[in-house]
This record gives structure tokens, C-alpha cells and sequence, in this order.
């Protein structure tokens, strides 16, 4: 058994996993009488909607049916989207990724039934899955003639670790406005480990520092095993199966309504120094409306969104980039930023396209070669390989060939796999022209180009359905920043005001995670409601001495 089976089976025999078991699909108490009035407003059907709705529900004691989210898109889940047939092809802007101390995200999904089995929990299921499909990446580097690095060395100079080291020590006040690069020397940037952390997180050079930091603090336990990901989990299906339908069946049956082609414009607030709403205004078919608000009625905005303004192309054409409208969730932030202070600065992360921009796209097939091959070049089955990047591609192209079916729906004959590229704006080295100028049969012949494959190449190209994903927001969460350009989950002096999501600001958690947005939602309905319940603390393993001692002896390994 690898460590990754090892670590499921410590982590489902684990005090906190349970607990989260021992307490599933808890369903309302008695309501308190003074919130037999409230109603609660949810902007967006992400993730932090979705699970502000629950807690509200599970926590909050609130009926399903006070509980209204408004939804801009035609479709639930924010950035947890996946859609498609076999016939034209499947879709999913991304994945992300899981790891033991997610404690937020488990014990909300240990309330979740999954819809392949109700008896067991999401998380359940995510754990059991972990057991039997746990990475084990025999691949996670490739050169530019195709062949597999050892990935075990980190590659660190005494310098790269002592910049390491300063960087994870030090005060966030002192990396305000740093950029990566600001705190590490050129040689940093091409060791194994950078190659492997960015292209595991999505970290570019020019990403904050603060964020960067918060990243090494966080996931320092997963040094040890950073090579072969056995730390990481992931669940079923892709997340949209495995999270979000569970999520808004089991609303839905609680009464609570979702609003779809709803976009909120703005929010009315009570004059004075209490932050409080009082009316909420949006469009929905066309037709302007605006609510009142109560005092005892709350409101839970999802401030910016990272994939707003998306586009994908097909097999044949490239996306278009177009950020002409940002979109609904960005518009309303900057209304209420301009209204008050205290409530972030939008345009730290809205107004720098070219460095938060990379590019995904999905692939499918009836064809098996390309798996084939995959599973014979890399030495792991399809869905126990993780992550493959091209380390010397100018694209910095990396692929993963999940666990099949990777759609619930999807049919035993085809095969559906992904990747992404963080430099779409360089030029390819086999197709000659940048990324986001590629349609999905190029960007396909660039990924064959770094492979040994030979005359198998074509016919993968001619078999595949390709559909690309440009996204001008996707890293704008990590774009340098100040204290104070996120607002606070809720502000100082809100009385029925939350922000949620990735744009809000919590403490020591790392953003681009379900976890950081599970936890936004949690610390809003307590704090707004005043519940002595709250969220677990971030794990902090830097506190641990075993897991220092570990990270340090994999800084040094060879």
C-alpha cells in the first residue's frame, strides 16, 4: 500500500473525521423565535453561497424556505461548474484539489447525502474514493525531449532554503505590495519544488508574497510527500458532480430558493456609522426590482468572481478574450467599495489582466490511446498519476488523466481528461504561436509535441473533442496586495452585512481553495448570528515539531 492509501486509512480511523461522521445529515432544531422573522439573501450560487445556505440551516436553525440565493449565470456552482456530452464534448474551467486538513469543507459535507449513495456523506465518499484512487505521481516532471525527472530532489541551493525559510517567517505586514520575486533569488525559480508548487497552486512570479507565504505555512505537512502527491485528494467525480448537485438537492429539499438570470446591481445601506442594508436591488428578465431589507434579515455578498468573463473555444477556434463586462459580482463590489470605506479595494484585483489570465482545457475521447500511452509513459493508471507538467514548455503546460468516469453521467467508452497552462500569452514551441491563439486541436498538437508518442500523435489529435477555457480572473486572488484591498468577512460595524468567498479576507487560510471558501461562509453566519459555534482554526502544522523536522529533511533530500 502506498502513503496515500496509508494516509486515508489514519485519516477515516482520525478523532476528526469521526466526528464529522458521527454528526451527518443533521436537519433543523426548533427555530428560535427571534429569527422567526429573518430572511437571509445570498449573492451567488457558489461554493460560499451554497454553503452559507447550509449553515444557516444546520447552524443557524433558519428554514429553507427564508433562505434566497441569486444566482447572475444560468447555472449554479460559481467556479465549480463541468458540463458536456460525449458527443460535444466535455467541460470544466478546473478542479481543485483537497488535503486531509480541510476541516471546514468535511464536517459541512459530512451534513451532505451523496447522490450515488444517500446512507454516506460527501465526505464519506470523498475519503473512500481517496482510498482506493490515492496519487501516487511517477511523473510529476517532464523535460523537453520527453523524459520523466526524478522529481525527489527539491533542487535547492543553502540559498533557495534560507529565502524559503525568511520567506515562511516572515510578518505578513512586511510583505505588503511584494511580489514573489521580491523574495527570492533567479536560481529559486528553477528548482523542481517551484516547478512543482506553482503548477500544483497556480503561483506565478509575480504573485503576492503574502499569499506565497500563507501557502508554505499552510500546506508545510505535504512537503514530504510533494513529489508523488499522495498528500493531495480529490473527489469522484469533478467537483460539480461530487459537490455542488449534492449541495443544492439537499437545499432545495430544505425549501430554500435559488434564482437563476439574476443579477444583483446594488445594495441600499441605512445612513450612519452601522453598516447595515436595507434594500437589495436587482434585474432578473429584463425588469429592474428592488426588496426592502429588515434589520434582522441578513445579506451575503460573493464579492469578484475568478472565472467572470470567461470564454471557451472549440476544437476549431480559439477563445476570445473579451473583459468588456466583468460581470455582476465585480460591478456590485466596486458600487459598495465606493459607498464606504472598509470594503476592499476591487481594482487590486480586477484592473491587472495579463498577470492573473492562464488558460484550461478539457479533452474527450472515444478513443483509449492517448490513456494508453499515458498510463505506459508515466507508470500509473489513469486517475492515481496526479499532476504532469512540461517543465521547459513555454506554456508551462501541465496535464492530469483522472479517475474514469470523471463525469457522473459519462458513458464506460469515453475518456475525459484536462490540463492548463500558466503562460498562455508565450509563444508554443511546437505550434508556433501563443496559447490563447490556439483553437483546441493546436493546443492538443502542442501537448503531443512533448511527448514520445511518434505516429500515434495524429491519430489522438483527429480523435479528440478539444473545447479551450481562457480565463482574465482566474489568479486575481493572488495578485500583490495591502491589508485591507480584501474586507473583512464581516466589516467592523455591519449589523446584517457578510462578504464570502475569495475576495474576503481570513486570517492565515490560503484562497483558491473550497476550504477557504466553505470557511468564509461559516464565519459569516456566526458572526452575524452571534453563534457560539464557529469555525474550526486553520491547521497551523508549522507549529508542530514532527512536521518541521520533515519539511526540513525534504528541503535537504537528494
Amino acid at each position: 500500500m502506498n502513503e496515500g492509501g496509508r494516509s486515508a486509512i489514519r485519516a477515516c480511523n482520525s478523532p476528526t473525521f469521526r466526528r464529522i461522521c458521527d454528526k451527518k445529515f443533521r436537519f433543523p432544531r426548533t427555530r428560535r423565535k427571534d429569527l422567526d422573522m429573518a430572511k437571509a439573501y445570498l449573492v451567488g450560487s457558489g461554493v460560499a453561497s451554497l454553503s452559507a445556505a447550509a449553515f444557516l440551516i444546520r447552524e443557524g436553525e433558519f428554514a429553507g424556505a427564508d433562505i434566497v440565493i441569486l444566482e447572475e449565470q444560468d447555472r449554479n456552482g460559481g467556479s465549480l461548474d463541468a458540463a458536456g456530452s460525449p458527443e460535444t464534448g466535455y467541460t470544466m474551467r478546473g478542479g481543485r484539489m483537497f488535503e486531509i486538513h480541510f476541516e471546514c469543507t468535511y464536517d459541512l459535507l459530512g451534513s451532505i447525502p451523496s447522490l450515488d449513495d444517500p446512507s454516506k456523506s460527501v465526505t464519506e465518499d470523498t475519503f473512500a474514493f481517496h482510498e482506493d484512487f490515492a496519487w501516487d505521481d511517477r511523473a510529476r516532471l517532464v523535460d523537453s525531449s520527453g523524459r520523466v525527472l526524478p522529481s525527489h530532489d527539491m533542487g535547492f541551493s543553502e540559498r533557495d532554503r534560507l529565502e524559503l525559510i525568511t520567506c515562511s517567517a516572515t510578518p505578513e505586514k512586511e510583505l505588503d505590495g511584494k511580489r514573489i520575486t521580491d523574495c527570492f533569488s533567479p536560481g529559486f525559480f528553477e528548482t523542481n519544488f517551484w516547478w512543482m508548487w506553482c503548477t500544483t497552486f497556480a503561483f506565478e512570479p509575480w504573485h503576492s508574497a503574502i499569499e506565497f507565504r500563507r501557502y508554505l505555512n499552510r500546506f508545510i505537512h505535504l512537503f514530504k510527500t510533494f513529489d508523488s502527491m499522495s498528500g493531495i485528494y480529490r473527489t469522484r467525480f469533478n467537483q460539480y458532480d461530487s459537490i455542488v448537485r449534492p449541495m443544492v438537492k439537499w437545499l432545495t429539499d430544505q425549501g430554500v430558493t435559488i434564482l437563476q438570470e439574476t443579477t444583483v446591481t446594488d445594495l441600499g445601506l441605512v445612513d450612519g456609522e452601522a453598516l447595515t442594508v436595507e434594500s437589495i436591488t436587482w434585474t432578473r428578465s429584463g425588469r429592474e426590482e428592488t426588496v426592502p431589507v429588515a434589520p434582522e434579515d441578513l445579506v451575503m455578498v460573493t464579492n469578484g468572481s475568478m472565472t467572470a468573463s470567461s470564454t471557451t473555444g472549440t476544437t476549431d477556434t480559439a477563445p476570445v478574450l473579451d473583459t468588456s463586462d466583468a460581470g455582476g459580482a465585480w460591478r456590485l463590489w466596486e458600487k459598495l467599495a465606493a459607498k464606504r470605506q472598509g470594503l476592499g479595494n476591487p481594482k487590486v484585483f480586477d484592473s491587472s489582466i495579463a498577470d492573473s489570465t492562464w488558460e484550461s482545457f478539457t479533452v474527450t475521447t472515444k478513443d483509449p490511446t492517448f490513456f494508453k500511452l499515458m498510463e505506459e509513459f508515466s507508470g500509473s493508471e489513469a486517475g492515481k498519476g496526479g499532476l504532469i507538467t512540461f517543465k521547459d514548455s513555454n506554456w508551462l503546460l501541465t496535464i492530469v488523466l483522472n479517475h474514469q468516469p470523471h463525469f457522473r453521467e459519462q458513458p464506460e467508452d469515453t475518456f475525459v481528461w484536462w490540463g492548463y497552462a500558466l503562460f498562455p500569452d508565450k509563444e508554443g514551441e511546437h505550434v508556433g504561436k501563443p496559447m490563447r491563439e490556439c483553437s483546441g486541436r493546436e493546443i492538443l498538437r502542442e501537448v503531443i509535441g512533448h511527448l514520445p508518442f511518434g505516429g500515434a500523435g495524429e491519430r489522438i489529435v483527429e480523435n479528440s473533442i478539444v473545447i479551450p477555457a481562457l480565463m482574465p480572473y482566474i489568479t486575481s486572488q493572488f495578485l500583490v496586495r495591502s491589508l485591507g484591498d480584501r474586507p473583512r468577512v464581516v466589516p467592523p460595524g455591519s449589523t446584517n452585512l457578510a462578504f464570502i468567498g475569495q475576495y474576503a479576507e481570513v486570517p492565515d487560510d490560503v484562497v483558491f481553495t473550497v476550504e477557504y471558501s466553505v470557511r468564509t461562509a461559516w464565519t459569516a453566519v456566526a458572526t452575524l448570528l452571534d453563534l457560539d459555534k464557529r469555525p474550526p482554526p486553520v491547521y497551523k502544522g508549522r507549529h508542530d515539531p514532527r512536521v518541521l523536522v520533515e519539511a526540513l529533511r525534504t528541503m535537504h533530500r537528494h
